[in-house]
């Protein structure tokens, strides 16, 4: 008779854990991490906290101490203590993508900021590998951006990564924010990391405007935000950015700023008993760096164009993340504080900058005008001394004589107003007609 009870079944069912749910429950809070016991986790799973009044705050495991898992909040600590229930979901962070989210800004876990509710189709995991480099798409066609010196010197291909490097006030974000007004992309996905709360106003109603907005979703996790937030806002806008490539759009996708990013996951990190190494960073900082910037880019079905801002502090280029982030993208912007005291705006040291796909996606007219507008400005730039104090003798040099004649009309091709358009042909054309 107890040969026909199948044991078997239960026993699987029990090691499914079909029967039962597991229960942790919180020990130990020290700083932003929570410690946990009597929970069998992984890297990366959502958990629940339950607190007193039955309400339900969302964590993440991000390390294990022996037979303690390491929690931190996707929320406030408010309210967590010894003794609070901790249900593991058994799944990383999940959001929901569609196109209702056209026009919409949503928080750094993807959910409506509004406080509005919209029906999205499909479910999607905010940890997606990179497309296989085998089936990525070469870049071939130019990305317009509206602005001159980057159409002109610093030209972007469809599917791109750019970074936008400068200090603090320089006009990174202004930047940003004329490229998502002016850019011929047919969705614009911009997430604004760890920045300043009154940035998002600014973004929704100056730079974008109404029909801008009406092709956009804007995610905002602004620098008051917990950390793991901070952190996870920039996977959500790139799985955001993902979803409308693979329906085959031209995506622009703006982040501002990868340093806020990496400032996050340094806290993350620091939490949890990492070594801090280069500035404070920690290890895992340039392992999530890679993980992040190769998702974007072409594949077999749309393009990322992406721009990523990073805040060089004390305006060294050369400091760990500013290192790290240009060694993986096609190509650096360098904004400059000096020409920004010029009132030279966009403040964009093209001599200093560089597009490394420029050359494959140009014609040949085009990238020599914009070889002899560089060698034009560095000749100005070595002979600048002499010239602003009357002792360069016209005829001396050829080179130089050039450079100050086409000097005033250069420096009037690479500043451009706000509110001022120029497309790819237009600024071409003014190129050529320079020499």
């Amino acid at each position: 008779m107890l040969s026909k009870i199948p044991f078997d079944r239960f026993e699987k069912a029990i090691d499914d854990k079909k029967l039962y749910k597991v229960v942790g429950k919180v020990t130990q809070i020290i700083g932003l991490t929570i410690q946990v016991e009597g929970i069998q986790s992984f890297i990366g799973e959502v958990c629940e906290i339950v607190i007193g009044d039955h309400t339900k705050v969302l964590s993440e495991v991000v390390g294990f101490r022996d037979d303690i898992s390491l929690l931190m909040p996707l929320g406030e600590l408010t309210g967590i203590g010894p003794g609070s229930l901790v249900y593991p979901l058994g799944h990383s962070l999940k959001i929901k993508v569609g196109k209702e989210l056209l026009g919409k800004v949503v928080d750094g876990l993807g959910r409506p900021l509004s406080g509005e509710e919209y029906d999205l189709e499909e479910t999607v995991s905010i940890y997606q590998k990179p497309p296989n480099p085998m089936t990525r798409r070469p870049i071939e066609n130019v990305m317009s951006t509206g602005i001159r010196s980057i159409d002109g010197m610093l030209t972007c291909g469809e599917g791109q990564r750019l970074g936008i490097f400068a200090g603090s006030g320089v006009g990174k974000s202004t930047l940003l924010g004329k490229i998502s007004r002016l850019s011929d992309a047919d969705v614009n996905v911009i997430a604004l990391i760890g920045e300043r709360n009154r940035e998002l106003l600014n973004v929704i109603h100056k730079d974008l405007g109404e029909e801008g907005l009406k092709k956009s979703v804007v995610l905002v996790a602004t620098s008051d935000q917990p950390a793991l937030i901070r952190s996870k806002g920039a996977f959500v806008a790139t799985a955001i950015a993902e979803y409308f490539r693979d329906q085959g759009l031209k995506v622009m996708f703006m982040m501002d700023s990868v340093t806020r990013f990496a400032m996050a996951e340094r806290e993350i990190g620091l939490a949890i008993g990492e070594p801090p190494t280069s500035k404070g960073y920690t290890p895992s900082v340039f392992a999530r760096l890679p993980k992040l910037l190769e998702r974007s880019g072409t594949s077999d079905k749309g393009s990322i164009t992406a721009f990523y801002t990073v805040l060089v502090e004390g305006d060294d280029m050369n400091e760990p993340i500013a290192d790290a982030v240009r060694g993986i993208l096609d190509g650096h912007i360098v904004l400059s504080r000096k020409l920004a005291s010029k009132n030279h705006f966009p403040a964009i040291d093209v001599q200093n900058s560089i597009s490394r796909l420029m050359k494959q996606i140009v014609s040949d007219d085009h990238y020599n005008a914009a070889g002899k507008m560089r060698d034009a400005l560095a000749v100005y730039e070595e002979a600048e001394d002499l010239i602003n104090v009357g002792a360069y003798v016209k005829g001396s040099n050829p080179k130089i004589d050039k450079s100050i004649l086409v000097h005033d009309s250069i420096i009037k091709f690479l500043q451009q107003g706000s509110e001022e358009l120029s497309t790819f042909t237009e600024t071409t054309t003014i190129m050529e007609n320079i020499f």
